[in-house]
């Protein structure tokens, strides 16, 4: 039976790779919001992004419904940062009949800081399709992200 699984976690933990793995093993379709807001935006997307993230995530939720109901997996790939939005998450899936598992990617914070200065390093030799981690955009997320529960998640994975 088809379901969501959504990832958790840091910027620059490593969910997008991950996520891409699940869609392998399990046939399923991914919604990735930084897929989109890089093609739409590029690497560098100012105050514009805030809002596209929004729009996207409330999109995604309801293209799921869509593939899902297609009989096809679906994996969701962002921070899922907040309780809230984990909450939201399972209610939206449970609202509408849909198995959901979330996945919580947890990172030490020196690993978390290593992969934050070779994503960068990446980005800046090759333009690469991330965006930049500077030192705002760290704080901004480690001022935001509420670390799951073990209760909260369906699946925690430790990256070190």
């Amino acid at each position: 039976m088809p379901k969501v699984i959504m990832t958790c976690g840091l910027i620059c933990c490593g969910k997008t790779t991950y996520a891409k793995k699940l869609c392998r093993e399990t046939h399923s379709v991914l919604l990735s919001v930084d897929e989109i807001t890089l093609a739409l935006l590029g690497n560098d997307p100012g105050e514009l992004l805030d809002g596209y993230v929004e729009k996207l995530k409330n999109y995604f939720f309801e293209k799921s419904l869509e593939i899902i109901s297609d009989g096809i997996g679906v994996v969701m790939d962002w921070g899922l940062w907040t309780r809230a939005e984990r909450d939201y998450a399972r209610s939206f899936c449970r609202s509408h009949g849909i198995d959901m598992e979330i996945h919580y990617l947890k990172i030490s914070e020196n690993e978390w800081k290593k992969r934050i200065c070779a994503r960068n390093a990446g980005v800046t030799a090759s333009g690469s399709g991330a965006y930049i981690v500077d030192e705002g955009l760290a704080e901004k997320v480690t001022s935001l992200f509420e670390e799951p529960s073990d209760s909260e998640c369906d699946v925690i994975v430790d990256i070190g």
